[in-house]
């Protein structure tokens, strides 16, 4: 992993930046923020210094895990489902030189535009804490397939292409490899349409819980063939067929919705409905149950409903840690980055589950409502961006006077040398177009 003092010492200062209160998490920012010179420091931890990237994942991978389990043991939650959910998220880039980058649809964005992809896979602890514990680059063909793209993109020589489904798979075996096996995996219809990631989650003994789109084909219990949607149409017209239960307890209340199951011709497979009661929109999960483990609607509708706090980690991954802000164009480099937001984001996420019930004095919940409010309120539990503006202000030094006065003249110096070079190339080009007229 990180086996030399200088990277060792330059990646705790890079993981304390991006956990600091800095408006913008780039190479400049964060070496000022460490107190360095120049960002020399950072972009060698980033793109040239010797360590195993996927080893320190390893690392703090365990870390969560082992945090939040010793949360739920300390909140007695022991008996708590844990669910592998796993979901991609996007940054937005500019050109086309920054490895992986494609007009593609970003979630961030919410349509198609230039930029790049990245899986995730979230470790959540029912009614404990979740954190991101592990993450796979997705890589077009047409990078690794031309050999000068993949040489200037710094990909590996032995890179093959893997669709966001087989990095899925990538990410579960080395969660495997360190003993990690969810109750259930889940995610969306990306990797429920995905037959290898199914068919290896069942030749492992795994459960699962995957999204599918409504055109999904499903073989009935008796041998019958139809999409999912005309499977809600053909057999679930009866309201008596539908049971309105929680999807889960949100920061507003209870998540209702209604719910329906479908047995398929295999007894370890269902499917599982679940209806909007405002708008009627449907979501349909494919879900595998081996034989010897629990099998019941309540427990699959759990599971369904753990897997959006991996949107939350998305969420304070890019708004506390820079998770979206690296400017890295190195296939290492991005993995990297990605690393040490993720060890920041698992310290913070640790920290509040292990706080969480000490913090948490709100009054109790209403039960009627015209029932007046309480006289005081109470305190929600520390959340996972609280602690990281507590531990930013406690451990933040001010940079000293004359670090400050170097960095300007650094930056307007840089700034100027860009400035030139950009001119001389105009130039050039200016000199082409008349040549050519």
């Amino acid at each position: 992993m990180l086996r030399a003092e200088e990277p060792w010492l330059q990646a705790g200062k890079y993981t304390a930046a991006v956990m600091s209160e800095l408006p913008e998490r780039n190479g400049w920012s964060i070496a000022r923020h460490c107190g360095d010179t120049t960002p020399d420091r950072t972009q060698r931890l980033l793109n040239h210094a010797v360590w195993d990237t996927l080893a320190a994942m390893g690392v703090v991978r365990r870390f969560a895990v082992a945090g939040l389990e010793e949360a739920a043991r300390r909140g007695r939650r022991r008996r708590g489902l844990v669910i592998g959910a796993i979901d991609e998220t996007g940054q937005e880039k500019a050109g086309e030189a920054t490895c992986g980058v494609k007009r593609q649809y970003l979630g961030c964005a919410g349509q198609v535009a230039n930029g790049i992809n990245t899986v995730h896979l979230c470790y959540v602890r029912e009614k404990t804490g979740h954190a991101l514990i592990g993450a796979r680059q997705w890589i077009p063909r047409e990078h690794i397939d031309n050999p000068a793209k993949s040489l200037v993109m710094g990909l590996p020589l032995d890179l093959a292409f893997r669709t966001k489904g087989q990095l899925a798979i990538d990410i579960s075996k080395g969660a495997a490899d360190d003993g990690i096996r969810p109750d259930f995996y889940c995610g969306d219809e990306v990797y429920g349409n995905c037959t290898e990631l199914r068919e290896h989650f069942e030749a492992s003994g795994q459960a699962y819980v995957l999204r599918v789109p409504s055109n999904f084909m499903l073989t009935l219990a008796a041998g019958t063939k139809m999409t999912c949607a005309e499977a809600v149409q053909a057999l679930l017209r009866h309201p008596r067929r539908w049971e309105v239960r929680s999807a889960g307890h949100g920061s507003k209340g209870e998540r209702w919705y209604a719910w329906a199951w479908l047995a398929t011709a295999s007894p370890r497979h269902h499917l599982l409905i679940r209806r909007h009661l405002k708008t009627g929109e449907l979501a349909f999960h494919y879900c595998f149950v081996p034989e010897g483990q629990l099998l019941t609607k309540a427990r699959l509708i759990r599971a369904a409903g753990l897997r959006w706090p991996v949107e939350e980690d998305f969420e304070f991954g890019k708004d506390c840690f820079g998770l979206d802000q690296c400017q890295a164009r190195l296939y290492t480099a991005i993995l990297r980055h990605a690393v040490l937001v993720i060890a920041a984001l698992a310290i913070c996420a640790v920290t509040a589950a292990l706080l969480g019930d000490r913090t948490d004095t709100q009054a109790p919940p209403p039960v009627r409502a015209d029932q007046p409010p309480p006289p005081e309120p109470g305190l929600i539990p520390l959340t996972i961006p609280e602690i990281k503006r507590l531990l930013a202000a406690l451990t933040t030094r001010p940079a000293p006077r004359w670090l400050i006065i170097h960095w300007d003249a650094w930056t307007r110096r840089h700034q100027a040398r860009s400035r030139w070079f950009h001119k001389r190339a105009r130039l050039a080009r200016d000199a082409g177009i008349a040549l050519v007229s």
